[in-house]
């Protein structure tokens, strides 16, 4: 599935777990598992908790996601 098709959906990093996962609650409330995009990698890109991030979701495993974007 390409990044294209994910549903784009901002939230608050909550969390930082182990292996660069991260508990990201949403606007809508529900709290997901997340992991960096590999162009956030690539550039090095930090989250810490509490940062605002937009996050792609699947429609087929809306329990995880990937995130996108930190916003400032």
């Amino acid at each position: 599935m390409a990044k294209d098709d994910l549903a784009q959906i901002d939230g608050r990093i909550v969390d930082a777990l182990a292996g660069g996962i991260y508990k990201v609650k949403l606007d809508n409330e529900v709290e997901i598992q997340a992991k960096l995009c590999g162009k956030m990698r690539r550039f090095n890109i930090r989250v810490v908790v509490g940062d605002r991030v937009t996050v792609g979701v699947s429609p087929y495993d809306p329990s995880h996601g990937l995130i996108m974007f930190r916003h400032k």
